[in-house]
């Protein structure tokens, strides 16, 4: 099993959510703080875990707003498909159509949405107590702090197992030949489907939020299997 893994100081989570339970001071979140989480030494094989995707009107949280959310519930055995959720969400800002080229998510699409606050309650009772997974947390755990804070003055933090960041770490920790030193290639892609083609998993159509939030919930079973084990315990992967 693959140990040398870039080393990342790690909050004790548990203790974290049980100060920002005490500081919060709206009643929603304060309810998602005090369910808590695990304890850092659970193993893997005995966690809840939700994968989380989000889409977007951009990439920069300060500026953009969330569009679309998809999450699904999973443990390292199973993924509960029947208990995915997925919204479309009126966004703060405009919807651009560069934007809507890349998501393919349109204004009609978007023709009676809730916004953000309406579903709110229900997005945290799915992601309470459970670990959330994300492909590239600069992106979930980013845009829904920035969100929270325009709307009830408050931002939101939790742990999270990050695909991306295992996939870099994985990629990084292999031992290089004399020919890779001597081509200087490019690294390897570690993109939601591009990791997933390393580990046989099958090609979904991109950028679609629940898609995307079963597609990282495979990933991570298969990196888990490849690289983990059922035993290890879950402080080896949060962030």
């Amino acid at each position: 099993m693959m140990q040398n893994f870039t080393n990342q100081e790690v909050l004790n989570w548990k203790a974290f959510l049980q100060i920002k339970a005490q500081e919060s001071k709206d009643s929603r979140l304060t309810h998602f703080y005090n369910v808590s989480t695990y304890h850092g030494e659970t193993e893997l094989k005995d966690i809840e875990f939700v994968a989380l995707d989000f889409e977007t009107t951009g990439l920069d949280a300060n500026e953009n707003s969330i569009i679309s959310i998809g999450l699904v519930p999973f443990t390292l055995r199973r993924i509960a498909c029947r208990q995915a959720k997925h919204w479309f969400i009126t966004p703060e800002d405009k919807l651009k159509e560069d934007s809507i080229i890349i998501h393919g998510i349109t204004h009609s699409d978007l023709k009676g949405a809730p916004d953000l606050l309406r579903i709110l309650e229900q997005l945290l009772d799915e992601l309470a107590g459970k670990i959330v997974v994300v492909h590239y947390r600069r992106i979930e755990r980013d845009f829904f702090d920035a969100a929270l804070r325009s709307l009830i003055n408050e931002g939101i933090v939790f742990p999270v197992i990050d695909t991306m960041q295992i996939e870099a770490d994985v990629q990084q920790a292999k031992p290089k030949s004399f020919l890779d030193w001597f081509k200087k290639g490019r690294p390897e892609s570690i993109r939601l489907a591009n990791s997933r083609t390393r580990y046989n998993l099958p090609t979904y159509p991109p950028h679609d939020a629940l898609t995307d939030a079963i597609a990282t919930a495979e990933l991570l079973q298969a990196q888990i299997y490849h690289h983990f084990s059922p035993e290890t315990p879950i402080k080896k992967l949060w962030l």
